[in-house]
């Protein structure tokens, strides 16, 4: 290993590949500076780092995309160089040229390699001209609105806009017609913008059912350019990635999958170099799944993947693992490569899966909240890169990702055996997570075999069952509810249903998947008796994690947050059981009977809080069921506030920029009469109806 490279190096980022980055440091000798906003002052990579330098409001254009308060932060902390991370300013020239003017090292490749790569449309364009297979398209900067409507039209449909700028899949929009272009482009500009601070987009054909398969490379200043192997990521949702895996099943299983291997591998070193790429890069193609041979250049990031451990658990240079952090570290100070292509060995199989902050059964909006109490996987072969802690604040500022559980395996089989124990042995306690949905995108039928595309996903959801609180886990969590119903001595303050004569229940209601259930509450001295629907539950501790119900023991860890929601969670799942007020479900109740038996709620309510991006109506205006309203987002993600019916709408005094809160009224839509049709009647037929 090499002598100390630069004494102090300062990460420009946040979350788990903050942590991630400053532990590699620490491995090499180098002082660390972690920087965090307002909203991340609790968060691990915080702690975790030597120094810690506050950059701003939680508003990520505030502080994490901010560069004059990244470059105060280096000059106070007397860092020598910057560790991008991946996302945030990773790919942008603008901030590397910054570093050079101030004498500081950009732990990435050159200005040239940035502004030429980590744009898609003079990517594509310049691999274009160099024989690299593309996918037809228009990719021009600088194009408006109507001149991609125009181009669409000889791009042709169904197409995919993607904002030059961009990656991880955020701001990409696939159109089935020319009716849901406008709309779409209009996104895909406030997305691309407000994630990456460029709203510059393109078209391309959408390819349907391709594989999305990428290819790691490696490169000094020296000359030397190696890959080391191929992830498949065709795992998506939205274009965003959810599991990936390396090496690729489609060339594992393919009879010239080695051929096809070194051929990517060759197209993907060609591409660097003829750029002088320098560092740590990836080069994404989409991959013909009848014919793996045929393959397309999508881009090239010009920076570290999130998906890079996979690759570090697999390659092998001379029986060793490879850390790609503390070779972006190393290239940056001038080393050369110790090893060549010949040298590169693949041994073994390794899968990745994202958790994220978020709740698959209702469309995967977005969870927020403060971590309770969290456990994460370890042992033998497993690896979890994480920004997990009790106490933390998950917010709404960024992105939902909060860790990473790897699994390395003799054979795929294996690693994907490893990675569902591991995800079914993780507990976080106080949000909602997509952990549930990975362990059932993983033990699929099709996913186990190796039939992967990046559309599966779209395909599996309607049929995806996900697990519902069953009436003995209502009842647990009405019994773990029971301390917070008044602790005194007075009966008249318990709330436990005492009174004189005959003891009977107390009427509770507690919110659960988004509905009210109501029971009935007794407290019985050592537990508690909970009538649920006409079933009594007698409930009672049965040791650390454990409870009986009804005389069964169920394992199940448990917190309770500070609004008195009940948090359970067993292999893998993970649900909220919150207890309502008197005050609040009289409130539903009334509404409900001003509405009427069946009637919509007239109320548009942000599901999450966000900050409002868009207001696409006006008070007063007349508007039909299903139409957009206000855009709202949260985590990078936008959501659309529909209108529930026709009517004419009152908006709330909102306007781009404002934070709203969870549940907070957004507008009002007053249902129009529909007037009696005109009927006329005659003489003749009052004397038939008589």
């Amino acid at each position: 290993m090499t002598n100390k490279l630069f004494d102090t190096v300062l990460v420009a980022n946040r979350g788990e590949i903050a942590v991630r980055v400053i532990r590699s440091l620490k491995a090499l000798g180098i002082r660390s500076v972690g920087v965090y906003s307002d909203a991340d002052a609790g968060a691990l990579h915080v702690a975790e780092a030597d120094v810690a330098v506050r950059i701003g409001p939680g508003a990520a254009t505030e502080s994490y995309l901010s560069i004059p308060a990244l470059l105060e932060a280096c000059e106070r902390s007397g860092a020598q160089a910057v560790h991008p991370g991946y996302g945030f300013l990773a790919e942008n020239v603008d901030f590397a040229r910054a570093l050079d003017d101030a004498g500081l090292t950009f732990i990435g490749p050159d200005t040239f390699s940035i502004n030429l790569m980590g744009d898609k449309i003079r990517s594509k364009n310049h691999v274009s001209s160099h024989g690299v297979p593309v996918v037809p398209g228009i990719a021009k900067a600088g194009l408006t609105n109507e001149e991609l409507m125009v181009a669409a039209g000889e791009v042709g449909f169904p197409l995919l806009i993607k904002p030059s700028a961009g990656g991880g899949g955020k701001g990409m929009f696939v159109v089935e017609s020319a009716t849901e272009l406008p709309e779409a482009l209009a996104s895909a500009r406030r997305t691309a913008a407000s994630a990456f601070g460029d709203d510059t987009l393109f078209l391309e054909r959408l390819v349907r059912n391709p594989r999305h398969i990428e290819v790691q490379v490696l490169a000094d200043r020296h000359g030397n350019t190696v890959h080391l192997g191929e992830r498949e990521c065709s795992l998506q949702r939205r274009h965003q990635k959810v599991i990936e895996e390396a090496p690729s099943p489609l060339l594992e299983n393919h009879a010239e999958g080695e051929r096809i291997r070194a051929e990517i591998g060759a197209a993907a070193v060609a591409a660097a170099e003829s750029v002088n790429y320098v560092g740590a890069g990836t080069v994404e193609f989409l991959v013909s799944d009848e014919n793996p041979g045929e393959f397309f250049f999508m881009e090239m990031n010009t920076r570290l993947q999130v998906e890079h451990p996979v690759t570090e658990e697999v390659v092998r240079i001379q029986g060793q693992r490879i850390d790609l952090v503390q070779w972006q570290v190393r290239i940056a100070a001038g080393e050369a490569l110790d090893f060549t292509q010949d040298q590169v060995q693949l041994h073994g199989h390794a899968t990745e899966a994202r958790v994220y902050a978020e709740d698959p059964a209702h469309d995967f909006m977005p969870s927020i909240g403060t971590i309770l109490s969290v456990t994460e996987a370890a042992g033998e072969h497993l690896r979890v890169d994480s920004s997990l802690r009790e106490g933390l604040e998950v917010s709404s500022f960024y992105d939902p990702m909060v860790s990473k559980v790897i699994a390395w395996g003799a054979d795929r089989a294996q690693s994907l055996a490893r990675l569902d124990a591991a995800l079914a042995s993780t507990v976080i306690l106080g949000m909602l997570t997509n952990i549930e949905y990975l362990r059932l995108l993983i033990t699929d039928a099709d996913v186990a075999a190796g039939h992967l595309d990046t559309n599966l996903i779209g395909r599996k959801m309607p049929d995806m069952d996900f697990r519902a609180l069953s009436d003995a886990e209502l009842a647990l969590a009405a019994h773990l509810s029971r301390p917070a119903r008044g602790s005194s001595n007075n009966p008249w303050q318990r709330g436990d249903g005492w009174r004189l004569g005959t003891r009977v229940g107390t009427a509770l209601e507690f919110e659960v998947d988004q509905q009210i259930r109501s029971l009935s509450f007794r407290s019985t001295g050592s537990g508690s008796a909970i009538d649920i629907d006409g079933q009594e539950f007698l409930v009672e501790g049965a040791g650390p994690g454990r409870f009986s119900v009804n005389g069964l023991v169920h394992r199940m860890s448990t917190a309770r947050s500070a609004d008195g929601t009940i948090w359970l969670s067993h292999d893998g799942w993970t649900a909220g059981v919150r207890p309502l007020g008197r005050a609040e479900v009289l409130a539903r109740e009334l509404a409900a009977m001003d509405r009427g038996a069946g009637a919509l709620s007239p109320e548009v309510r942000s599901p999450m809080p966000g900050t409002v991006i868009a207001v696409q109506v006006v008070d007063g205006e007349q508007v039909a069921a299903g139409q957009i309203l206000a855009t709202i987002e949260a985590m990078k993600m936008e959501h659309q506030m529909l209108s529930p019916s026709d009517g004419v709408v009152t908006m709330s005094h909102l306007k781009a920029g404002d934070l709203v809160k969870a549940n907070q009224l957004i507008a009002m839509v007053e249902v129009l009469e529909t007037p009696a049709a005109d009927t006329d009647i005659t003489l003749t037929d009052l004397e038939h109806s008589a």
